[in-house]
């Protein structure tokens, strides 16, 4: 690899066949390329600003970020605030997919908190472009799966291995899932405990990769975020 390229390339918790946790709500907020846009990043492989990273977004109010492609696409969930870019404007609870080679020039009236995944779908995908999803969670029902347990489904295709849910816990509810293609978990309300990586406070992240088991439980009752499959390729099989 040429010395440039080595030192254009990152790595933050980018050895995606181990577990890693985060917790968001101790970590500082960090400068990006826009003065009122700050981030705290949870993973990052490759070039500091084109790399695939995982981050929590803090967008001041009157913020603007330049225009920008997304050449192998971006997840966001608006966890508070308002997100908005020229295709509309997305309030708290608000889930975007934007597939491989969008758009957009992003900005916040009156600021926002967000989760951001990007440059999670590099290459051609076998399974066609996938779709671009806008959806309002606050909206959609919760669909019961098992007792204390309610989802919302963000995101299944079957051309795709990723599946992206939102995840409410009663109190006393307990989740477990196999988890044979990779899991991650950010929570965004309330408090859980995950078995051996322990508690998960409001704004805690938490990957496994595959293999390993999600074990979930919540004295309290929480709503969480959990995407699943999308760590395959590092599956070694």
């Amino acid at each position: 690899m040429p010395d440039d390229a080595r030192q254009n390339t990152h790595r933050l918790n980018a050895d995606f066949a181990s577990a890693v946790f985060a917790d968001t709500a101790a970590m500082d907020w960090q400068a990006s390329p826009s003065p009122s846009v700050f981030r705290k990043r949870l993973d990052l492989a490759g070039p500091a600003e084109a790399g695939r990273v995982t981050s929590v977004v803090r967008y001041e109010p009157d913020s603007t970020f330049p225009s920008h492609e997304h050449p192998d696409g971006e997840e966001i969930l608006v966890l508070d605030g308002t997100f908005s870019d020229e295709h509309g404007d997305y309030p708290a609870g608000s889930y975007l997919l934007n597939p491989e080679g969008f758009s957009h020039a992003p900005r916040s009236a009156e600021g926002c908190v967000l989760f951001v995944k990007l440059r999670q779908y590099p290459g051609a995908p076998p399974g066609g472009a996938r779709r671009q999803i806008h959806r309002d969670t606050g909206l959609m029902p919760w669909e019961a799966c098992a007792t204390g347990i309610c989802q919302k489904v963000l995101y299944k295709e079957k051309a795709h291995p990723e599946v992206m849910r939102l995840l409410r816990l009663e109190a006393g509810a307990g989740y477990g899932l196999e988890n044979h293609g990779g899991a991650e978990v950010f929570v965004i309300s309330g408090a859980a405990a995950a078995g051996r990586h322990g508690a998960l406070k409001m704004g805690a992240w938490l990957r496994l990769p595959p293999g390993e088991a999600l074990e979930l439980s919540s004295g309290e009752g929480a709503r969480l975020y959990l995407k699943t499959g999308h760590l395959a390729e590092f599956s070694g099989d």
